[in-house]
């Protein structure tokens, strides 16, 4: 069997590719050395939110970045430790130890191995366009939200320096791209900072690095049915939630890069790296769309090598270079966040042209996964929320589309008198349109003789059924008979397997 050879944009994306390619790999080591400073901030952030030391969400990142560079299906998606998973996992941490969270950590790899062998990603196909715009819009907002705290109670000089950043980042570009903005304004306010001693906060204030190599750990917990009722609930919700915003993450970097990848690869990878993490003493993670915008939106990095090199970078900053790396003013990631806020909003879903041309619906699930998104500062609580709101939104309108009109030819008796009244039922129908199914006949009125043509209609669900049925018993109830006709082969199927078995009443 012939098989197809592969596009530019899929040998661009591979790292023997890169590897041949100077300007490529020059972009893959750079994008990874920017993603790099970047997580670590972050890490520590996690870390604290999670209740645990700073190297547990540093040594995360590390094997997190490192592992799904190699196992993962999205090429140049960064994994590390995450905001969502340190929510989900601290109660374990406050209530049981480290040893428990290790062990909780380890559990949802596997059980994000299972789900992705059985198909979890192939789910992807009912996350609608306007949940992934209001994921997306809800990221920058709380992309640009972490940021306030660096912004408030600071020493004056941060705001300028910030300021000198995002225009750094605006304006170089356009001189040239040989080296990442975000890298430059980095090195340059790190190098002010140094050389007029500069009273401001830097990276050494968010907490301690660590100066010695990640080893292998194995938990100490007991390994009996009490620790798995203790951890399987925080690992189930560790695992559904990191594979929802890894799964969310790679659609979005396939639209931004034109290319597909291979979801429940994604799926499996996420775990196996989760696994590895808690076995070198991380705190687990997924997909970070943040650094995975700088790396592949900002910086333009498209291989593995990128993710590759983030982890690997990170390992030598804070281990072999944390003295220096402590002294990068927090003004300068700040900058380098708000630009990947800015680049990240999808200005044109909220702009007044495009809001008045979309449907209300559309609009308001949007509106919905952005509200819960921002107010819960959980992107998988705003995607399944936008979510649920599409479906009553869909089920609403695809309601309204089905109709039941009278047919005026009908037999007649020898006495002339109408003995037979065809209705025409025309739609799609299944628990929200066929409720209301049951009113539109005339159960009095009619002649003794009923047909219901269904040629233009579909049976969906049981509720239908049941309208049916209901139906049917109305009219023998006034001593009537009602026959149901045109139903296409699998409407019939359906309708003569459930038809008369879904009420107790025989």
């Amino acid at each position: 069997m012939a098989t197809a050879a592969p596009t530019t944009r899929d040998t661009e994306g591979s790292v023997l590719h890169a590897l041949r390619n100077p300007t490529r790999l020059r972009t893959e080591v750079l994008a990874g050395l920017v993603v790099a400073l970047a997580l670590i901030p972050e890490a520590i952030s996690f870390s604290i939110i999670a209740g645990v030391d700073p190297r547990v969400g540093l040594f995360a990142s590390f094997t997190m970045a490192v592992t799904i560079a190699i196992v993962g299906g999205r090429r140049a998606m960064i994994s590390a430790a995450t905001g969502a998973i340190a929510l989900v996992i601290a109660p374990v941490v406050a209530d049981h130890g480290l040893d428990y969270l290790i062990a909780t950590v380890i559990l949802a790899g596997v059980l994000q191995v299972v789900l992705s062998v059985l198909g979890v990603a192939k789910l992807m196909r009912f996350i609608p366009r306007s949940v992934m715009v209001g994921f997306v819009n809800a990221l920058a907002i709380l992309i640009f939200m972490a940021q306030i705290p660096h912004l408030l109670g600071v020493p004056w000089l941060v705001y300028p320096m910030v300021a000198l950043g995002l225009l750094i980042m605006v304006f170089l570009p356009k001189l040239t791209t040989v080296v990442p903005a975000p890298l430059v304004a980095i090195v340059a306010l790190t190098a002010a900072t140094i050389v007029f001693a500069l009273n401001v906060p830097d990276v050494g204030d968010e907490g301690e690095l660590p100066s010695s190599l990640p080893s292998l750990l194995i938990p100490n917990v007991p390994l009996n049915l009490d620790t798995l009722q203790i951890i399987a609930p925080y690992a189930l919700a560790m695992a559904l939630v990191g594979l929802l915003e890894s799964l969310m993450t790679a659609k979005l970097v396939d639209d931004i890069t034109d290319t597909h990848s291979d979801k429940t690869r994604e799926g499996w990878g996420q775990g196996i790296a989760n696994v590895v993490t808690g076995f070198f003493g991380g705190m687990g993670g997924c997909a970070m769309i943040g650094q995975t915008m700088i790396n592949v939106k900002v910086s333009g990095a498209r291989t593995r090598i990128s993710t590759f090199l983030a982890g690997i970078f990170l390992l030598i900053l804070v281990v072999g270079l944390g003295d220096v790396v402590a002294l990068i003013p927090m003004a300068a990631l700040v900058a380098v966040m708000i630009m990947v806020s800015v680049g990240t909003m999808d200005w044109h879903s909220i702009a007044p042209k495009t809001l008045r041309r979309m449907p209300i619906a559309e609009t308001t699930v949007m509106a919905v996964t952005v509200a819960v998104t921002v107010f819960t500062h959980n992107l998988a609580y705003g995607v399944i929320a936008g979510v649920l709101t599409a479906m009553v939104a869909f089920a609403h309108r695809v309601a309204h589309f089905t109709e039941v009109t009278k047919v005026h030819e009908a037999d007649t008796d020898h006495d002339g008198d109408i003995d037979t009244r065809v209705y025409k039922v025309r739609g799609e129908l299944f628990f929200a349109s066929s409720n209301d199914l049951v009113y539109q006949f005339d159960y009095t009125g009619d002649p003794h003789n009923v047909v219901i043509d269904m040629s233009d209609a579909h049976i969906w669900d049981a509720s239908t059924v049941a309208t049916l049925d209901a139906i049917t018993t109305k009219y023998a109830a006034k001593g009537k008979n009602a026959e149901i006709i045109g139903l296409n082969p699998a409407s019939e199927q359906r309708h003569e397997r459930l038809s008369g078995h879904l009420t107790g009443a025989h």
